[in-house]
C-alpha cells in the first residue's frame, strides 16, 4: 500500500512539474497559478520524503 501511494504521490509530483513548466512558456504566465502549482510541489515532496 505504501508503495502505491508514494508511487501516485510520485506520478502527481511529475504532472504538476509539466504543468509548470507549460505555464512557463506561455507569452504571459499565470503567477498565481504558478504559485499554486509550485507550492503543491514541495507539499508532495515533503508527503513522499515522509512516506519514503
Amino acid at each position: 500500500m505504501a508503495s502505491s501511494h508514494l508511487e501516485a504521490l510520485s506520478s502527481r509530483h511529475r504532472v504538476i512539474d509539466g504543468e509548470i513548466a507549460a505555464e512557463m512558456r506561455r507569452p504571459a504566465p499565470d503567477l498565481a497559478r504558478l504559485s499554486r502549482l509550485k507550492r503543491e510541489k514541495l507539499r508532495l515532496k515533503d508527503e513522499m520524503a515522509r512516506s519514503a
